[in-house]
């Protein structure tokens, strides 16, 4: 395991070396017998899985042509006892498991052991080495990486440019009768690492469904231990199961077979091939039929992934229903004991207050209730000032407080509105004169302000009238208010 600075440390690679399967299977007394059937089972015609008998079967072959060259004690168990050991948690190179609709389990390479048998691959010494199309490979990487997340729209013009001026520089030189060929050294250099990639490309499907699985496990061992909201626990496992395809292995996953499953992206991988394996100079190369046909088993082994999730989707949905269905029997149980023991009591209903509701009506606001919006009247302000009138003027008028009684207005507001359906404040102080004067005029406007089902019209007005205590005939111009019930 490689830390944040890619340096292998001691302390991880110790507890890798005891619990890591890849590293056991290259520990292990049987390591070469291990390793050459699963190869020749499961890597080498390209096997996904196969069910316990046909493992079984291919595995007493080769232990019997091995038996013809170690002697008849080597190997001495039976098939079915190695594959249950390989299988099991101390070992990990096997995935054994039940598919939808099968009673016969069925094994599968593990991540771990597609990982060691790519490292053995890397032990074969190799013809040459080819530095030129790794290197080439590379430089491209770079250009994309760079190129990609450039946002200076001058640079990327001009790294167009300059790759046209490339690509007319080529079509001239063409034109011209120079065409450049690759040698029989860069075509072999090219073509191993085209088939090393290929190969490489379908071991990560595998990695990339235990990935899903591994995904899968945590999101109902979350299920399995939640003690919150039941609202919570669904939002954070559908955030977890979207990881599924939402994260960056799984949007690598799905581009690549989007990819893949284009009609035009199939017919030019079936074109292409075809025509590299017609190249003479490929040599013993071209005998490699599962190369040839390296796109179909792509195909092959995408589709398996894609049904893997959507199998982890349609568990994980019956597994949510079925915590739905036993918490819906628990409210039924429960309100069942509610209506038991309300039966008991009502032949001797409890002494006192025993149960108390808020409210025994919901608050209905009907949309047409609402008061409609009434655009203010603009103010008009004159600029000219008045002389004041130099009269006497009794101050002893500024310390007379009078207090209005809202209570007794929203009494007198309420009693009207009992009667009709709506009241406008005109009327209101005809039934109920003014005892304050003004003031208790003001009061009304401010409650008008603040009762939900008061209107004023202030593009109405009318003639409110009243008499003062010493017995003086008052009226005031103002909007018409209205109030309803």
């Amino acid at each position: 395991m490689r830390g944040s600075v890619g340096v292998l440390d001691y302390f991880d690679l110790r507890s890798m070396r005891k619990s890591h399967p890849a590293w056991r299977l290259m520990a292990a007394d049987n390591a070469a017998l291990v390793a050459g059937f699963l190869d020749a089972a499961f890597r080498e015609p390209n096997e996904r899985s196969l069910s316990e008998s046909e493992l079984a079967m291919r595995l007493e072959d080769y232990l019997f042509q091995l038996r013809q060259v170690e002697g008849e004690d080597a190997f001495p168990r039976h098939a079915v006892s190695y594959l249950d050991e390989w299988a099991d948690n101390d070992h990990g190179w096997l995935r054994k498991f039940y598919p939808p609709g099968s009673d016969e389990a069925h094994y599968d390479l593990t991540p771990a052991t597609e990982t060691a048998l790519q490292w053995l691959d890397g032990l074969f010494e190799r013809g040459f080495v080819g530095t030129e199309s790794r290197l080439y490979t590379a430089v491209s990487l770079l250009r994309e990486i760079a190129s990609g997340v450039e946002e200076d729209e001058e640079v990327r013009i001009a790294e167009l440019e300059r790759r046209r001026q490339a690509i007319d520089e080529e079509i001239r030189s063409i034109r011209r009768g120079e065409i450049p060929l690759l040698d029989s050294r860069s075509l072999k250099e090219r073509f191993a690492q085209f088939s090393r990639t290929a190969r490489e490309l379908l071991s990560d499907f595998r990695a990339v469904e235990h990935n899903f699985r591994e995904l899968d496990r945590s999101v109902r061992e979350q299920i399995a231990e939640w003690a919150g909201e039941k609202s919570e626990m669904l939002e954070r496992i559908f955030g977890e199961h979207d990881a599924i395809t939402e994260s960056e292995q799984g949007q690598s996953f799905r581009a690549f077979w989007d990819f893949l499953m284009t009609p035009s992206s199939q017919e030019e991988l079936s074109s292409l091939l075809d025509r590299v394996f017609e190249i003479e100079e490929l040599g013993e190369a071209r005998e490699d039929d599962r190369l040839r046909r390296i796109h179909f088993d792509w195909m092959t082994a995408g589709e398996q992934t894609q049904r893997t999730v959507a199998r982890l989707s349609q568990q994980l949905r019956s597994y949510l229903n079925d915590r739905a269905f036993y918490e819906n029997r628990r409210i039924t149980e429960i309100l069942s004991g509610i209506e038991r023991r309300a039966l008991a009591v009502r032949d001797a209903i409890p002494k006192g207050t025993f149960m108390e509701i808020d409210d025994s009506r919901p608050a209905v606001h009907l949309p047409m209730e609402r008061r409609l919006f009434s655009p203010p009247l603009p103010a008009e302000i004159s600029a000219e000032v008045e002389e004041a009138q130099t009269e006497e003027i009794d101050p002893s008028a500024l310390f007379d407080r009078i207090a209005v009684d809202k209570a007794r207005l929203l009494g007198n507001i309420d009693a009207a509105l009992r009667e009709r359906s709506q009241i406008t404040l005109r009327a209101l102080v005809e039934r109920y004169p003014l005892e304050e004067g003004l003031a208790e005029l003001v009061t009304y406007f401010s409650l008008a302000s603040e009762h939900p089902h008061a209107h004023i019209d202030e593009e109405t007005t009318e003639w409110i009238e009243w008499r003062s205590r010493d017995g003086v005939r008052r009226r005031a111009r103002a909007p018409r208010v209205i109030f309803a019930g």
